[in-house]
């Protein structure tokens, strides 16, 4: 919720809105804060800020109204304001500001509006003093406080409810270059004297008006000094006068010293400023983070094409004052407080340091009892330790420890500030802020005798080994108000310093070098033919390979390297290409950190001490003597060495920086390099050190682990559960819903509620019904709890709950569920529940929302009721629960908990347990939810114009938006955010491409998915973009993922402002036409239907899912439209389950028999539909289409029998000898024709699929996988079956009428496994098994569902199962037989058996007669499966109950 969501912050809106956010206007709202220039400060000094920066940045804190404000002119009242909101936290107490009369320093209109006749501006507030601790989120180094310097007020009186205070407001943007002398000046060179750099002032046309250097690259720079250390918010250019010099765009370095500069950096990358167009229109640019510093430098980085470098330049600011002390590594302050110790509840300090080392202690302070608080550079990273422990208990639960920053070693300034309120700690280093709690159970910091500022000069009781002092300057010291080195200028007696310390800031003349590309290189000269050399330098980097130094030896004696390798320094000395020595020492000296090499030979030894450890000291030597060249290229080689081979190019060069060169015990001088008078470098950055450490702050999300080279970082996911350049994308789908409708069966799966968001994945269990899809989450306590009276112990009994998640965890789950219910038992004996109606419940529970919750299972909240209760059915009618009747027998009190904001239940209270004859079973389910409206939430949209509008979406720096989308329409946009300049935009740019374009500073980027496929097909597809500061993607559907990678060193914040447009652009152009579905922003769904409720030309929901979904439904499933989503009816597939995948079976035993009726006047049942019942009426079939599948180790078996009323059956046998026998007889006054399938034993207990499909005389046979036979009946048979009357699976019990074979298969029926059987549509094993009482079944004998019909075995079932017609376009149509989609998947295999069955044709016309006649012989026979294929297409699809399923099933229901 952000800071004005409130309804009482109403007016804030209004004025903000109609005003410029810039300036302050009479009547705004406003805040004084403990806070000036990042530091704590007491009433005296306070900092003002307007409310467009206020509510921006406390949006987050929400609380009660505190107090009104108003403002007046010259004391005067003008307006008043509504109700100001303060945080509960901040222990407000009111404030009267009344400013008084006084001079403003600084130039320039103030922006306060009216002033008083003294020419100041007067303002009185009445409001909420926020605390420190809050205080820290408007310092003026964030660039929060604007351009406005704050200078000291004055208290007037204090009392305990009000205190008047003055304030006075100073513009810091003043002119800080017009009035600098010439020599304050600097250049890298000047193209002559009248373009030197003195000329360079802004609007001035002296000398050749303006500043251009002698030659126009990369290497110039434009310095100004402005004499002390300075607070510059702006900057502003021009091009040389009357010329075409000008400079488009530019860099800002500042520096203390002129030494050692630093780069500007905004949005935690290199800011390249944009220049100028033209020599005479002026640029401005204010700064987002104020500098301090004495100098500045332009360093151009492009220009005019048609010109050369042409600069005039202004800067703005105001003067910059501070408190500093410099310590040197041995010397300390301490603060000594005026009593033996201090108890502190809270505390804040703030500080700036620099320094060039990058281990010290920079505060220390500790108490008797164990408790203390440090804070150390460790490896250029600051550890804070607090302790809030308790030495008595011999324990360290207390102490917590946090480490922030790196690099921190580079003699630049960097701000820390540590504020803590009783166990809750806020650590901030420059812009990098960790919250944390501390350990233990105490609130307190004990502190004894005093706090020592740069060190710990004797051992102390809580430090147990040595640890350096301080080694630098400290800036603006503050401890819980108090300025402590302020106190130190004026001799106070607090104070104590041990040791030297100044109150200067001693800056090191230290040259730093940045090697920034694979051509940079510094060539330093040496003396050459000594038989000896010396050479020494820094390095730090973050590449473990690189090339450190090469140097060529005199007389031939071969050539020097040092170079990184693997993080290792490697030291060696070749000779025509073969190795004369070879040294390797250290590890991991890719850490950023610097490190020091100290390498010298002598005659032919070669030594190499790595960071002046001798204990590090290696040496080698060489066969040869070693001569010193006249070279030494640092870093790399010029392209002369490396094609001439002398500098091996099988090493890559070295990015990172090095100091403190000193070559034979001579430091080099740089400058003069720099001037060009000495040495020479290629794409160099000279004096300033340019690393930086890319994992700090560390962008890889949910845990991914961090690292990085030069120019760019990688995040490894491993074990996180997401993926991605930056561990953003979930791996796990978001619901069991999403799980099933991709095809999933039940079963334990991972789900991501909230996606992206924060929140990790939870395991959970997928119940995947007919109906719907329930999510089960577990907890530990699933059994029943027997509780037995405890008289002794008079506290209620508590049962705690553990899940297999946390709450943050299931409650985007819950949220995102359509229902939810919990089922909680209560069995009693003599003891009471809810106790009376009037009465304080006994029993009560505790849900997710942490409250008592006093109603129980089967009511609802607010009832304090149970089910019997609602259902006025308890045992005793006086009460409102079975329980509460206190009867000495058994009683039951059960039911659903089903108000999903309440649950999980996470406690259960028991109270009524107490007495002598009391007993109590409790029992809590499992979580249990289905739906996902996540999922399904859809909108479509009518007209071109018509388009949904929320809130403006915060990507700023991972933003991955997916939907489902379905059209006809050939472009649209889908979505739409604008910023000032920046935006995000996905739509269809044509019917098959579509493009995700935005913007965040560095210029429009698009990233496209072409498709081969049209998309306008109304059929539902997926769209998946991504954007973060490493990569942009784009998916479609299960198309290649596109990516295009970011620009280093560019902007990395999507900054974006107005609403987040749906389905069309804030220019009512180019609107999407069609539907779009489960729209989710970084996890987070938007809700479509219930915004287009409200918007004309969109509708909620989309119908038409079947046109995307209906291939989910196998096995002649049915797809149904629903609302939301759809479901596959199964009523008339011999499969049951959410697809109609699951096989239902049941084992048999010997002497059952399942008896299907046709000829019963009730009908077919719920799986057969109306217009079969017309066919089965007149009792006459043409054809049969059969399938099952079986498992038997017994013979013979009756598999199958149906007969009519005229004598005719058919019947399908597993022979004696195990093979599978087919028998029609249509025709009472010839025999059964008999079809034999041979050579395969059927009665092995592996399981068989048989399908067989008779179109008048044809009778085609398919086991498993094998060929189709195909069998013809006799000549002159009557090809109908007349008079159908029953089907019998197993034994048939009226037996009059079988041949003797028959019955002898008969006599025990069938013993083992029947599954999925199908006959014309009829699935008479489901019917009987599912729908007993309804369905015209007979059953005799025992018949039990099984799985038995499931194996691992290969079968035809399974392909029908894993190949659905509507996963493969073109294979047969559901029904045929599944040899042609067996031979389908080829085209070249068809094409073998066509020329087979050429080939054969004459064999087969041959064995007709044979055929008819006689019994088939099952073999390998591919020439009559092939037959089969090409002649039984067309008339199976004239199968009534195939074309009316088949048609039905695409059907698309619109609501």
């Amino acid at each position: 919720m952000s800071f004005c969501d409130h309804e009482h912050c109403s007016f804030i809106r209004k004025s903000i809105g109609q005003s410029n956010p810039h300036s302050y206007h009479v009547g705004y709202e406003a805040i004084i804060v403990l806070s000036y220039r990042q530091q704590l400060v007491n009433l005296n000094t306070l900092a003002f800020v307007h409310s467009g920066y206020h509510w921006q940045v406390w949006r987050e804190f929400s609380g009660l109204p505190v107090v009104r404000f108003s403002a007046v002119r010259g004391g005067a009242l003008l307006t008043r304001g509504g109700i100001h909101w303060c945080h509960p936290l901040s222990m407000g107490i009111p404030i009267d500001v009344t400013p008084r009369q006084r001079k403003i320093r600084g130039k320039g209109a103030l922006p306060m509006g009216p002033q008083n006749r003294n020419g100041v501006n007067s303002l009185c507030f009445s409001l909420c003093l926020f605390t420190p601790m809050m205080s820290r989120h408007l310092d003026t180094d964030s660039g929060i406080l604007d351009d406005h310097k704050f200078i000291e007020g004055r208290t007037l009186e204090t009392s305990q409810e009000c205190m008047s205070i003055v304030v006075s407001i100073d513009n810091c943007d003043g002119h800080l270059v017009s009035d600098l002398l010439k020599l304050a000046f600097d250049s890298s060179s000047e193209f002559s004297s009248s373009h030197s750099p003195g000329f360079a002032k802004l609007n001035r046309r002296d000398g050749a008006g303006g500043w251009s250097p002698l030659e126009s690259n990369k290497y110039q720079w434009l310095q100004m000094d402005l004499g002390e250390r300075t607070e510059v918010t702006a900057v502003a250019t021009q091009g040389r006068y009357g010329s075409s010099d000008w400079v488009t765009r530019y860099l800002l370095m500042f520096s203390d010293t002129g030494r050692n500069w630093k780069q500007y950096r905004q949005e935690d990358s290199i800011w390249a400023f944009e220049g100028n167009s033209n020599a005479d229109t002026v640029v401005h640019h204010k700064l987002q983070h104020s500098i301090k510093a004495r100098f500045l430098r332009f360093v151009p980085l492009d220009w005019n094409s048609n010109g050369r470098i042409g600069m005039r330049v202004e800067i703005y600011g105001c003067s910059y004052k501070s408190d500093v002390v410099d310590f040197d590594g041995k010397s300390s302050m301490f603060y000594r407080f005026n009593q033996k110790s201090v108890t502190t509840v809270k505390d804040v300090i703030s500080l700036k340091f620099k320094t060039m080392q990058s281990d010290g202690v920079v505060l220390h302070g500790e108490g008797q009892r164990g408790d203390y608080i440090t804070l150390e550079l460790r490896k250029g990273k600051l550890l804070l330790e607090i302790s809030l422990g308790d030495a008595a208990l011999q324990t360290i639960n207390g102490r917590s420890s946090v480490m922030l920053g790196s690099l921190l070693d580079d003699q630049h300034w960097h701000y820390v500030a540590v504020e803590r309120n009783k166990k809750q700690v806020n650590f901030t280093v420059d812009s990098d802020t960790q919250h944390f709690q501390t350990k233990g159970e105490f609130d307190v910091l004990d502190i004894d005798y005093e706090l020592s500022f740069g060190g710990i000069p004797i051992p102390s009781k809580s430090v147990t080994f040595l640890r350096k002092n301080f080694h630098g300057c400290i800036e603006n010291l503050y401890y819980n108000g108090l300025n402590i080195i302020d106190l130190a200028k004026r001799h106070k007696p607090q104070i104590h310093m041990v040791g030297n310390v100044t109150f200067s800031c001693t800056e090191p003349r230290i040259v730093p070098v940045t090697f920034k590309t694979s051509s940079s290189y510094l060539l330093l000269p040496g003396a050459n033919q000594m038989n000896e050399l010396s050479v020494s330098f820094q390095f730090r980097t973050w590449n473990g390979d690189g090339l450190l130094l090469y140097s060529e030896l005199h007389k031939a004696s071969g050539a020097l390297q040092i170079l990184l390798s693997d993080g290792k320094l490697k030291v060696t000395v070749h000779k025509s290409s073969r190795s004369q020595a070879d040294i390797t020492t250290g590890v991991n000296l890719n850490d950023g950190q610097w490190h020091s090499i100290h390498l010298s030979t002598r005659r032919n030894r070669v030594s190499v001490e790595l960071n002046g450890e001798a204990a590090s000291t290696a040496h080698a030597t060489t066969q040869t003597r070693m001569y010193s060249g006249s070279s030494y290229y640092f870093g790399g080689c010029p392209r002369s060495l490396i094609d001439a081979a002398a500098c091996s190019n099988t090493i890559s060069a070295f990015q990172g920086c090095m100091r403190l060169f000193s070559i034979d015990n001579r430091p080099a001088n740089l400058i003069l390099v720099q001037q060009g008078l000495q040495g020479n470098f290629s794409d160099l950055q000279l004096d300033l050190c340019g690393i930086v450490d890319r994992c700090l702050p560390n962008y890889c999300e949910h845990g991914g682990e961090c690292s990085q080279s030069w120019s760019t970082f990688h995040c490894d996911c491993t074990g996180t559960g997401y993926t991605g350049a930056t561990c953003h994308n979930s791996r796990y789908k978001q619901s069991c819903e999403t799980y099933k409708h991709t095809g999933n069966t039940s079963g334990f799966f991972f789900i991501d509620p909230d996606a992206s968001g924060p929140q990790g994945p939870l395991l959970v269990y997928c119940n995947m019904t007919e109906d719907r899809t329930w999510t089960i989450i577990q907890h530990n306590n699933t059994k029943g709890t027997i509780l037995h009276s405890s008289p002794r112990h008079k506290e209620p009994y508590v049962a705690s709950f553990n899940y297999s998640a946390n709450m943050e965890q299931l409650q985007p789950m819950i949220n995102s569920a359509e229902h939810c219910e919990q089922e909680i038992v209560y069995r009693c004996k003599n003891s009471r529940l809810l106790n009376t109606p009037d009465g304080a419940p006994l029993t009560w529970w505790i849900g997710r929302t942490n409250e008592k919750q006093t109603y129980w299972g089967g009511s609802s909240p607010g009832i304090q009721k149970c089910a019997c209760g609602l259902e006025e059915s308890c045992l005793d009618a006086k009460y409102h629960c079975n329980c509460d009747a206190g009867r000495d027998e058994w009683t039951n009190d059960t039911g659903l908990l089903s108000y999903k904001d309440h649950l999980p239940v996470t406690h259960i209270i028991i109270g009524d347990i107490t007495k002598t004859s009391s007993e109590a079973l409790y029992k809590l389910g499992p979580l249990r939810c289905h739906g996902d409206g996540n999922y399904w939430n859809a909108a479509s949209f009518n007209t071109e114009s018509s388009y949904l509008h929320f809130p403006t979406f915060h990507g700023e720096l991972s933003a991955d938006i997916s939907f489902f989308f379905k059209t006809t329409a050939s472009s649209g946009v889908f979505l739409e955010n604008l910023g000032i300049k920046d935006f995000i935009r996905i739509e269809l740019n044509s019917p098959t491409e579509v493009l995700f374009s935005f913007d965040v500073g560095n210029g429009p980027s698009e990233v496209i998915v072409k498709s081969s496929t049209h998309l306008n097909n109304n059929q539902w597809h997926y769209v998946r973009a991504e954007r973060n500061i490493k990569e942009a993607s784009l998916q479609v559907d299960h198309l290649p993922r596109k990516a295009e990678e970011a620009p280093d060193d560019g902007h990395i914040h999507l900054q974006l402002n107005s609403q987040l447009f749906v389905g069309g652009t804030a220019s009512r152009q180019k609107g999407f036409l069609g539907c779009i579905r489960s729209l989710q922003l970084n996890g987070v769904t938007l809700d479509l239907e219930e915004r287009a409720k409200m918007t004309p030309g969109v509708k909620p929901g989309c119908p038409g899912h079947c046109s995307s979904y209906g291939n989910l439904c196998h096995n002649g499933g049915r797809c149904m439209e629903k609302y939301s989503g759809y479901f596959c009816d199964c009523s008339y597939s011999a499969y049951d389950g959410p697809f109609c995948k699951k096989e239902v079976s049941a084992i048999l035993e010997a002497g059952t028999s399942l008896t299907y009726n046709f000829h019963e006047s009730h009908g077919i049942g719920k799986n057969v539909s109306t217009h079969l019942s017309a066919i089965y009426s007149d009792m006459t079939l043409s054809r049969e289409n059969i399938e099952f599948s079986f498992r038997t180790t017994h013979t013979p078996s009756m598999l199958l029998y149906a007969d009519s009323y005229y004598q005719e059956h058919l019947a399908v046998v597993v022979c004696s000898n195990g093979s599978l026998q087919v028998r029609y007889k249509l025709d009472n006054d010839k025999g059964a024709d008999i079809f034999s399938i041979d050579g395969t034993k059927l009665a092995n207990g592996q399981l068989h699929s048989v399908k067989i499909d008779r179109e008048g005389r044809d009778v085609y046979v398919q086991i498993d996988q094998h060929p189709t036979l195909r069998f013809n009946l006799s000549s002159g048979t009557d090809t109908e079956f007349n008079g159908m009357r029953s089907l019998t699976l197993g034994k048939i019990m009226d037996s009059r009428g079988l041949d003797e074979e028959l019955l002898k298969a008969n006599a025990w029926g069938f013993i083992g496994c029947l599954s999925i059987v199908q006959f014309n549509g009829i699935a008479p094993l489901k019917a009987a098994l599912r729908h007993p009482s309804t369905a015209p079944v007979t059953v005799r004998g025992h018949l039990a569902e099984s799985k038995c019909g499931i194996s691992g075995s290969a079968g035809s079932r399974a392909i029908t199962t894993t190949h659905p017609r509507a996963d493969h376009p073109g294979e047969i149509e559901e029904g045929k037989l599944q040899t042609n989609a067996i031979r389908s998947d080829s085209a070249v295999i068809g094409g073998v058996i066509a020329l087979v069955i050429f080939v054969v044709f004459c064999v087969v016309a041959v064995m007709g007669r044979f055929l008819y006649r006689h019994k088939g012989t099952y073999r390998t026979n591919e020439m009559k499966g092939a037959e089969y294929t090409e002649n039984t297409d067309a008339a199976l699809k004239n199968h009534a109950n195939y074309q009316d399923s088949v048609s039905e099933g695409k059907k698309e229901y619109f609501i």
